[in-house]
């Protein structure tokens, strides 16, 4: 049978996916013997059920949620139902990944008008109403969907009529107050559950029921998560942090979550319950003043965190209650940390021998990678700007926009191209939505573990809480500083990583290299197969790729360095000319810009290999289009408008991708790539001459026919040799190879490799050629086609494993068998993505090529394929990715 229903105490071997991550670590914090509130836990196979069918509930789980109760009644020595010896729960979700704020949470379920009277005596009347009127607030909110607000409202009128605040309220001022929280219910139309049995029933549907709600879909939407794989409820004898100044709450990390440092990292309250810390309702303790004020849970605490960290091996967070100076645990997991924490936590448990360095390269996702190295503010500029506030650094970036005041808004400006900057009191879960569109998050109230700081952190945005100086008036849609009133739509610039904010937008410049990032990495070049190059072909771009560890240049596109006021007309005389003097000129002065530019490039990378690839682009992406550019390229060759007009008609063509270019302007016009590896051996000589080593290598692009390749390397190497023997130096090694973009070139791969030194696989032409596609088009339909499941990912983005990816694979096998040692590269834009880098490793490619700043992602993606590709690889560390 089934089982649907397991007690934190019970032996078993269910894992997160049926317990989900906060019941599975609930139970095996039991095991360990940490003082642990005793509860159970609903699978999530229920919650899917009982979307699927809401019958589902009355027909088989209802039962054996009484039989728990029951148990659990039994465990405690208190009663649900009755009024003696009385046990109030929590219900939770618990889904088996992390989604901090995503779902919900009721507490203090099970009192009602006549328990709270006896709950008072048992304890003290302004506890007991404290908790009876959260309850009634969280229930309506989370099983009604009534508007907290509302609840808010009606307590600061009853406030204001009795000039008086809650914590002084007597017995009667306390029973006013439940009056009105209860109208509030009769107000939707629906009325509080007075039988506790009725509250649990309705609160777990709840939770389940919030498995869908929009927040939660959208952050399972950012965070890569299947829809399909529920949460878990659990139910937990509730333990009280607001019972007074001898009880609290709090969230601690056993590491510093925003720096990695080894030290407890967290915030208490006093008198309070869990739900304050995170919503960031009032401003918490740092963990370290605990020591001072409650010095033996102090060290409880600690004992238990370091326990919980070595048994999970991974930094936790960890929620905790303290009821009269007694300590419970009531939940860990691994934390949410910042790109900067992920690698210095993972280095640092690999070298306390927690975890190995394979597992540590698994813990660091690309993504991270993406985030350590985003740009940081120009802090020469950035001393010249006005600061505004200062608040509490939740989560480091640099970011500037406009100020909104709500999600909706900033939904609304983004979708307008508008960067924005949500500002609020603070955050909850139906910001989900704003929180993912907008550059930084600032929050007046709160701290470095309120939801804000939580999710901003998972996400790898800026985030900045506890600004106390800013108030903010989302009503009125204005942000008061001391005297300073500042509008809607005002721009201003946060950092994350101090917690400053200031008015006006601040320029950024690329951040350093951080040395955590380069010591992971140097442990991803020791675990990988695959070489990482970089696709560059300016002098910026090279230094860039080069900082940040390319083994090389995978492709560097000469047609760039065509373009330019000077060079764009030498280039467009010589597709224009009109003699062969002139058209020697025009490639005399392109020879010239090119030299240097060769030389350049080649003194940034030295002796590193280069590849070049020879002129790729029809003719006519060079020649003007609009009248006023024709008629002033007429006056500087000195030729009618009508006379240019006419040729460049004549050079149209109805299909250019599938046209003149490529190699077949080599055999058509050999001069323009005898001219280009003229220039660059010219330039390879010259540094050679100056002591410097060069690797150049010559790529011949759009191959189809071995013909074609034969022909235009004799002439390439007849005009390489001539330029050795001219400037009498020792021949220096150089290689000559093919772009592989065409499905023909794949079929004849065993004759090709006959005559090419390497192969480099264009996977963006490569793929429109085998899909039919156009990459400019392809914008059109392909959200279309997502949505209709056609396809689930952009093939230019992530290589199509089964289509071009087995082309791929028929080339390096042919290949391979007319040289075994042949290197074989690629160079498109799926060079960097991490799950086509995965497909290139069990391929056996040499090495993956990808813009500059994808350099450090692709390397450590190489070293996870190779991981993860390893026979020894076990289950845990797959997931762990």
């Amino acid at each position: 049978m089934k089982k649907f229903i397991y007690s934190f105490n019970e032996t078993h071997n269910e894992g997160k996916e049926t317990l989900g991550g906060k019941g599975a670590n609930l139970a095996e914090m039991t095991r360990l013997g940490l003082p642990i509130p005793q509860g159970f836990t609903i699978t999530t196979r229920c919650c899917m059920d009982y979307l699927a069918d809401a019958t589902f509930f009355e027909e088989h789980l209802q039962s054996e949620i009484l039989k728990a109760v029951k148990n659990l009644e039994t465990e405690t020595g208190k009663s649900f139902t009755a009024d003696n010896e009385i046990l109030l729960v929590s219900v939770r979700s618990g889904a088996a990944f992390s989604m901090p704020g995503m779902m919900d949470t009721i507490l203090n379920l099970g009192l009602n008008d006549q328990r709270v009277k006896k709950f008072a005596t048992l304890t003290s009347p302004g506890f007991a109403f404290d908790c009876y009127r959260r309850l009634i607030q969280m229930f309506g909110d989370v099983v009604y969907h009534i508007p907290k607000e509302l609840f808010d409202q009606q307590k600061e009128r009853l406030e204001q009529e009795l000039n008086k605040k809650i914590t002084a309220f007597q017995e009667a001022d306390h029973f006013a107050l439940i009056v009105r929280y209860q109208e509030v219910f009769e107000q939707y139309h629906v009325v509080f559950p007075q039988d506790p049995v009725a509250q649990l029933f309705e609160a777990i549907k709840a939770v389940f029921d919030s498995w869908n709600n929009q927040r939660a879909v959208v952050y399972r939407n950012l965070h890569h998560i299947a829809h399909d794989l529920g949460t878990a409820v659990n139910i937990q004898e509730m333990v009280f942090g607001n019972r007074g100044l001898d009880s609290g709450t709090g969230v601690v990390f056993t590491r510093n979550p925003v720096t990695g440092e080894n030290q407890l990292f967290g915030e208490f309250l006093l008198n309070a319950q869990g739900e304050d810390v995170v919503a960031g309702i009032r401003t918490p303790e740092p963990i370290r003043r605990l020591r001072l004020t409650m010095p033996k849970v102090y060290q409880d605490f600690r004992h238990y965190a370091e326990l919980l960290e070595y048994h999970y091996r991974d930094m936790q967070d960890i929620e905790f209650t303290i009821e009269n100076e007694k300590l419970y645990i009531l939940q860990t997991r691994n934390g949410k940390r910042t790109a900067a924490a992920t690698v210095k936590i993972a280095l640092d448990l690999a070298k306390e021998n927690r975890i190995t360095k394979q597992e540590a390269l698994l813990r660091v996702t690309p993504d991270t990678i993406d985030q350590l190295i985003h740009p940081v503010f120009d802090q020469e500029k950035r001393q010249h700007m006005e600061r505004l506030a200062m608040g509490l650094p939740a989560s480091p970036g640099a970011a500037s926009g406009q100020i909104v005041f709500t999600a909706e808004k900033a939904k609304e400006l983004t979708n307008l191209g508008k960067k924005v900057i949500l500002v609020r009191q603070e955050t909850s879960p139906e910001d989900i939505e704003g929180m993912v569109v907008s550059e930084a998050i600032v929050t007046s109230r709160g701290g470095m573990t309120s939801h804000a700081a939580v999710v901003a952190r998972g996400m790898g945005t800026c985030c900045v809480t506890g600004c106390e100086s800013l108030t903010v008036n989302e009503e009125a849609k204005q942000l008061h500083c001391g005297p300073q009133v500042i509008l809607e739509g005002t721009i201003i610039s946060v950092d994350g990583s101090t917690g400053e904010i200031y008015l006006g937008e601040i320029p950024t410049i690329s951040a350093d290299n951080n040395d955590d990032l380069q010591e992971l990495l140097s442990w991803a070049d020791a675990y990988a197969d695959l070489t990482v190059r970089a696709n560059a072909e300016t002098t910026q771009d090279l230094e860039t790729a080069i900082r940040f560890g390319a083994a090389g240049i995978g492709l560097a596109r000469t047609e760039h360095m065509f373009f330019g006021e000077e060079r764009v007309l030498e280039m467009r005389r010589l597709i224009l000319a009109e003699s062969e003097k002139e058209a020697t000129y025009a490639l005399e002065q392109l020879l010239h810009f090119q030299q240097e530019d060769f030389y350049q490039m080649l003194k940034v990378v030295q002796d590193k290999p280069m590849v070049v690839r020879l002129l790729d682009p029809p003719m006519h992406e060079f020649l003007p289009h609009e009248k006023n550019d024709i008629q002033l390229l007429a006056k500087q060759l000195q030729r009618f408008p009508v006379t240019i007009a006419k040729q460049i008609e004549r050079l149209q063509e109805t299909n250019p991708m599938l046209g003149h270019r490529g190699c077949r302007l080599g055999v058509t016009q050999p001069q323009i790539y005898k001219m280009q590896v003229t220039a660059l051996f010219t330039s390879a000589i010259r540094l050679v001459k100056e002591g410097i080593t060069v690797y150049p290598e010559v790529m011949i692009p759009l191959i189809a026919e071995k013909e074609e390749l034969l022909y235009l390397k004799r002439i390439l190497k007849e005009t390489i040799d001539g330029l050795v023997e001219e400037h009498k130096m020792t021949p220096f090694p150089y290689e000559i190879g093919t772009m592989i973009e065409l499905p023909r070139a794949c079929l004849i791969a065993d004759q090709l490799a006959e005559e090419a030194d390497f192969f480099s696989f264009g996977t963006n032409d490569l793929t429109q050629m085998t899909y039919g596609f156009s990459r400019d088009d392809i914008g059109k339909f392909i959200n279309t086609y997502r949505e209709k499941k056609i396809i689930t990912q952009d093939p230019f983005q992530s290589l199509d494993q089964t289509g071009v990816g087995q082309l791929i694979q028929l080339a390096v096998e042919k290949a391979r068998r007319t040289k075994p040692n042949m290197s074989i590269g690629v160079c498109g834009e799926v060079g960097g993505d991490p799950q086509s880098i995965t497909f290139f490793q069990t391929l056996g490619l040499n090495y993956i090529s990808c813009s500059p700043y994808r350099v450090p992602i692709a390397k450590l993606a190489a070293a996870q394929a190779k991981i993860l590709t390893e026979p020894a690889v076990t289950e845990e560390q797959m997931v762990l990715l």
